[in-house]
């Protein structure tokens, strides 16, 4: 068998890491190389640095290998999936990240992988990656590891200790579809680990007796991936879920991924709903719990169904269903009253809350402080504008979703 090229192997493993989400650098300490070393992470940190043509050319996203001993249905490098395989050494992982760090294409690595040989030898190999990148190196620039959940404890301390993020993913929103579609992971012990993770940033935080602060542990924190539509799970119990998970393990995010059936018959999954669609609402929902003051409950039950509005965004359609909320008398509504007027952001909440203390705000008030007010005219009350009947009208949500489109047969 010829032997595959490293630029080849690349083109395998970084299209394969399309499917590995959440690779926000945002919240890491600041490091830089003026005092010597390579590479620098900010403290604010850049996930996607987007150039005029849009290009993202923040981090070396990649995955270790794309051979995998499990066979989770959901996933296109299952042992049992016809995909072409690839794997980088150590070595190689840490070479392309440097010399892609050297022509300035980068800023930091993320690394996942496929489980090979075994959990523990797969971890090894990407603390031995990170390791090297530090330490031998002297990388400062920013590195976000997949944890594999099986690993040894102390694997995954070790990773903690090198890497600014950590991610340790639930995979499906529910633990008896994870059983079924991917029996060789333990929902318990990807919980556990996610613990693990949090006990060992909180003991970082502690200073000792003589003040001395204890080695940094994962400083951008952790998150997690849910992948979307391999199930029949609503969307409301997406988001229970989720608000379970920044509540228990102190998540900075769950990212969504939507599954898309990969065609294999002997693992043929439905397709439940349009996954990018169904993504980006979820997302949506997601900022309303995190900024907003939302519930699960209260985004999931603006339908009978428990499923988000494909048309129009989540904060609409919870306000088109508790249309009795409104309108709101801007000059008096508490800031959590604002916050779930749609077009009302939280910038522009904190302006009208200012302002409104020294002045009798207008309509094109709030349009200079960025409110959208296509979207909120039928849901609040101004000196110069009333909404009269518009708010209760049967076909104010037609005013909001995309007209019918012809769709062509060629």
């Amino acid at each position: 068998m010829a032997q595959i090229t490293l630029q080849r192997k690349l083109a395998i493993l970084s299209d394969a890491a399309k499917y590995d989400a959440s690779c926000a650098s945002s919240g890491t300490t600041r490091r830089d190389s003026s005092q010597g070393g390579i590479g620098s992470a900010g403290g604010t940190g850049i996930c996607h640095a987007y150039a005029p043509d849009g290009r993202c050319i923040s981090l070396l996203k990649i995955l270790m290998t794309n051979f995998c001993i499990y066979d989770c249905a959901y996933c296109v490098n299952r042992v049992s999936s016809n995909v072409e395989r690839a794997r980088f050494s150590p070595e190689e992982v840490v070479t392309l990240t440097l010399e892609f760090y050297r022509r300035n294409m980068i800023e930091g690595l993320f690394l996942s992988s496929g489980i090979i040989r075994s959990p523990d030898q797969t971890m090894q190999d990407m603390v031995r990656i990170a390791r090297m990148l530090r330490i031998d190196h002297d990388f400062k620039g920013y590195i976000h590891l997949k944890t594999i959940p099986d690993a040894a404890p102390e694997l995954v301390a070790e990773a903690g200790l090198l890497a600014d993020r950590l991610s340790v993913n639930v995979e499906l929103p529910q633990d008896r579809s994870l059983r079924t579609l991917a029996p060789e992971k333990r929902p318990e012990t990807i919980r556990a680990t996610m613990a693990g993770v949090r006990l060992e940033r909180e003991a970082a935080t502690d200073r000792s007796f003589t003040g001395k602060r204890p080695p940094r542990f994962v400083p951008a924190g952790q998150s997690t991936q849910m992948i979307v539509g391999a199930d029949d799970t609503s969307d409301r119990e997406i988001l229970r879920t989720s608000a379970n998970l920044y509540s228990g393990y102190d998540l900075k995010r769950v990212y969504y991924s939507a599954f898309s059936p990969i065609p294999d018959a002997s693992h043929a999954l439905p397709l439940v709903k349009p996954p990018l669609v169904r993504e980006h609402r979820l997302y949506q929902a997601d900022w309303l719990m995190r900024f907003y003051g939302f519930e699960a409950e209260e985004i999931g039950g603006a339908r009978p169904d428990g499923n988000l509005d494909l048309d129009i965004d989540p904060k609409l359609a919870w306000a088109l269903a508790n249309r009795a909320t409104f309108p709101l008398v801007v000059a008096r509504a508490s800031k959590e009253q604002l916050l779930r007027v749609p077009g009302f952001g939280t910038k522009t909440v904190s302006r009208i809350l200012t302002a409104r203390r020294h002045a009798t705000l207008r309509y094109a008030d709030l349009l200079r402080m960025g409110a959208v007010m296509s979207k909120a005219r039928a849901f609040v009350v101004l000196p110069d504008w009333r909404p009269g009947q518009l708010t209760d009208s049967a076909g104010l949500r037609a005013r909001f979703t995309p007209p019918a489109e012809q769709l062509s047969l060629f």
